[in-house]
């Protein structure tokens, strides 16, 4: 853990932060190899890689509907329950996100408006390696099916012994999915964007992965649409006089156990709360079950900004960006105009980052790496696309073809004018 003192009204640098590319050269080389093997060879190359990264061997890559059925089966109650009401509570909030087609007309009969119409079909990646994570696969797909895409592939990495996560499959069973995919990396990555002889190609890719998978998506976006380039998962909170030492350590645990790449920050305008904090982490950190990559994320990872006064305090937050930030601190929500730049925003101490991981209702793929500054949390709106609608009348062009035909002799294409008068002429005539 670093701590650095920022001057009034001084923003942190990239240096301060500690933030560095969000995939490594070697990432990149390597994705590229496989999505290149995946496209020119498709099933061949997809069981080659799974077997060298994942020390997988699987011949049928898709998961059958009586092993979805019986993971949901073989959960337990509470399990199922927990599942249940965070499949409610995510479908609930994207709900409010549906779009609708619109039209406007004029007096003279032209009519222009956007039609909204869903995506045929996408591919969600499930992360697998150090955790399972059928959350993940819920916040993904729920506003996919909201929006209307008729064809929604689930791919995840098998395990050695070639089985998928049971918690994963009962997920997708929850969710009524039945195209599961027992590939992950890159390799499901280029197989989704090319397809293959078992895995037909989608329209868009979603999910977030590691730094191979990341590599992927930007090697395939533009021949398939994807919703980000996502880096490590990261939290900033904000903490004053009134904020809960322990309360502060063990939220930035909760991220740090993420991975060892994951970013936490303490943005702080007390002084005094740095040490206590750094002393319930280190109690804290004995009692996890994960104690390993937490330490190691808060030893490469954990910056403390501590800041002379809020307005500084809130500098630093938008000039970090934050995919989560916390706002502990008194009357949280009346900070919320001030706050720029942000993933999604946790008011108050009862609002841990928990309840958006789980249970809350909005999707937890967020902007990662300071692209908060630009991008905006997996919604509805990544699963539609909207067409442009016009349409003329006669009364409409006439009253628009001098300006048309104005336009076009300006910027030279003498075709654009003529399409316009011709179509008066030949009335005329």
């Amino acid at each position: 853990m670093r701590v650095e003192y920022l001057e009034a009204g001084e923003s942190p640098s990239d240096e301060m932060l500690g933030r560095g590319a969000v995939m490594g050269s070697v990432a990149v080389q390597t994705a590229a190899e496989i999505v290149a093997a995946v496209r020119e060879r498709g099933d061949e190359a997809v069981k080659e890689y799974m077997l060298k990264l994942d020390k997988a061997d699987r011949q049928n890559l898709m998961i059958g509907l009586a092993d979805l059925d019986n993971a949901w089966k073989r959960l337990s109650p509470s399990l199922q329950e927990a599942l249940k009401a965070a499949y409610q509570s995510i479908r609930n909030f994207h709900e409010q996100q549906k779009q609708q087609s619109w039209f406007i007309t004029r007096p003279d009969g032209a009519l222009v408006g956007s039609r909204v119409a869903p995506l045929s079909s996408v591919g969600v990646y499930v992360p697998g390696g150090r955790a399972a994570y059928p959350s993940s696969l819920l916040m993904n797909v729920i506003p996919a099916q909201v929006a209307g895409v008729e064809r929604i592939v689930v791919v995840t990495p098998p395990q050695p012994d070639g089985n998928v996560s049971q918690a994963v499959l009962a997920a997708a069973r929850l969710a009524n999915i039945t195209e599961v995919y027992a590939v992950g990396g890159a390799q499901a990555v280029a197989a989704l964007a090319y397809g293959t002889e078992q895995i037909p190609a989608v329209d868009k890719i979603v999910g977030p992965g590691n730094a191979y998978v990341t590599a992927a998506k930007r090697l395939v976006a533009g021949d398939v649409g994807i919703d980000m380039i996502a880096g490590p998962s990261e939290v900033a909170i904000l903490a004053d006089d009134s904020s809960d030492a322990t309360l502060v350590a063990i939220d930035m645990l909760a991220q740090a156990e993420h991975d060892p790449e994951a970013r936490t920050y303490l943005v702080t305008i007390d002084e005094n709360l740095v040490d206590d904090v750094i002393e319930q982490v280190e109690k804290q950190l004995g009692r996890s079950t994960r104690q390993e990559i937490s330490k190691e994320s808060i030893d490469r990872n954990c910056v403390v900004l501590v800041c002379p006064d809020l307005s500084t305090a809130l500098t630093a937050i938008n000039r970090i960006a934050p995919e989560h930030l916390e706002l502990q601190v008194e009357a949280a929500m009346e900070l919320l105009g001030l706050v720029e730049n942000a993933g999604a925003i946790f008011c108050g101490p009862w609002s841990p980052v928990s309840v958006g991981d789980y249970l809350a209702g909005p999707s937890h793929t967020l902007p990662t790496g300071g692209s908060a500054r630009f991008a905006s949390p997996l919604s509805v709106a990544d699963f539609v696309k909207h067409s442009s609608v016009i349409s003329y009348s006669y009364a409409a062009l006439e009253n628009d073809a001098t300006h048309i035909k104005a336009l076009a002799d300006a910027e030279g294409l003498w075709a654009h004018g003529r399409a316009v008068e011709l179509r008066f002429e030949d009335d005329e005539g």
